[in-house]
């Protein structure tokens, strides 16, 4: 059973720079594409990101694009999101999922197979 715990968020103003952890355990995180998500307040979850399994293809939300890259470790059993010029509206809870490698980049929330309990990021002055 694949276990997800993110890390990284923090409160910081708008500009500034973050790079978010997902360490996976149980199984080797080589098996699984990935994904992230985020929760603003009061606003529906939002797909950021994809990677696949060996990180040859990302994909990335037009929110985000260009400012957040996508990456993986396998060795080390983990995945990031590097985070540049964060705005306000940047903020809310980042989650990373996991699916079969055989998955598709377009999969939402609900067909990933496994999700992590997300980590908090603020954008603020």
């Amino acid at each position: 059973q694949l276990q997800l715990v993110e890390s990284g968020g923090a409160s910081v103003p708008p500009g500034a720079s973050l790079r978010l952890s997902c360490v996976a355990s149980g199984s080797a995180l080589s098996q699984y594409n990935m994904g992230w998500f985020r929760q603003a307040p009061g606003k529906d979850r939002e797909w950021l990101s994809h990677i696949t399994w060996l990180g040859e293809s990302t994909h990335y939300s037009d929110s985000v694009k260009d400012r957040f890259t996508v990456s993986r470790d396998n060795a080390k059993n983990t995945m990031y999101l590097q985070m540049e010029d964060l705005k306000p509206e940047d903020t809310g809870v980042y989650f990373c999922t996991a699916a079969p490698r055989i998955s598709s980049w377009t999969l939402t929330w609900e067909e990933y197979n496994y999700w992590g309990q997300g980590t908090q990021v603020t954008v603020s002055s």
